[in-house]
């Protein structure tokens, strides 16, 4: 009878310290130590794309000259979003006002008044200012034009196991991933940190897939996506633990009664296995 009670305790301390082990996979940056530095990829500028939207607008010392080449006049950095849309870095007072777009073309053109088609594709939004600004000069157009660009669609897709997915807009020249993570309301507990998904958006419309690890520091900061462009989708696949415990209707039957049936179970069969083996 002695060994059947140790025999049951051993079984239910067993499963006890189980359920109560610490896991590894949940803390970020793991392999961080104190005054590490972290020597990330050169930064990765958003850049322009077909299908891109921008605001351009171009200011003169005369102002009647200077609405030859604005659609429209417009604010400093475009913040508009939906319903559905969350940002970051906005300005509070950019829906004032109207606002428009220039489309880029297929071919990665914009049709811009007085000076026609300009290929803009590639290049970031101070690149594209400046090359205005000498178009302008170099067709004695304008002597001495300030050129604004803003993106009016920088925004990139969170899904999975985040506590806010959806699509999110940023108006940063620089959006790290973990900016993104934070905008989406951080990993939810059962969300695999170490095996996240970032599909990328290439030239010819296919999509490229990287996986980055938020344990691991120095790897995340080498990754091409530690830098976010516009239209990225970031996908945190559910841990194993919910992937089993999940129906098809995705209701979870493993209730905390459920566990202490197979406890209880577990309990019983060893010590019967005790009793015939005596």
């Amino acid at each position: 009878m002695r060994i059947k009670f140790i025999a049951s305790a051993v079984m239910a301390a067993t499963l006890l310290l189980g359920s109560c082990s610490t896991p590894k996979n949940i803390t970020y940056f793991q392999d961080m130590t104190q005054g590490e530095i972290v020597n990330p990829l050169t930064p990765l500028e958003v850049r322009v794309k077909p299908e891109d939207k921008l605001s351009i607008m171009v200011n003169t010392p005369d102002p009647a000259l200077s609405s030859l080449f604005n659609l429209i006049q417009v604010q400093n950095r475009l913040g508009s979003t939906t319903s559905n849309t969350k940002s970051m870095g906005s300005n509070a007072n950019s829906n004032s006002g109207q606002v428009s777009f220039y489309t880029v073309n297929p071919e990665g053109d914009i049709n811009f008044p007085v000076l026609g088609k300009l290929h803009i594709a590639g290049m970031t939004r101070f690149e594209v200012g400046t090359y205005i600004e000498e178009e302008l000069v170099n067709r004695n157009l304008v002597k001495d034009p300030i050129v604004t660009v803003e993106f009016g669609n920088t925004g990139i897709t969170v899904l999975g196991e985040v506590n806010s997915p959806g699509r999110l807009e940023f108006n940063k020249d620089h959006l790290l991933i973990t900016d993104a993570i934070a905008m989406a309301g951080d990993l939810k507990v059962n969300g695999r940190r170490e095996d996240i998904l970032v599909l990328r958006q290439e030239s010819d419309g296919s999509q490229r897939a990287y996986r980055v690890n938020l344990l691991d520091m120095d790897a995340l900061a080498a990754s091409p996506v530690y830098y976010l462009q516009q239209n990225d989708v970031i996908y945190v696949e559910p841990n194993n633990k919910v992937k089993r415990s999940t129906t098809p209707t995705g209701e979870s039957p493993y209730t905390p009664a459920f566990w202490m049936s197979i406890a209880s179970f577990g309990i019983t069969i060893g010590t019967l296995i005790i009793s015939l083996t005596k």
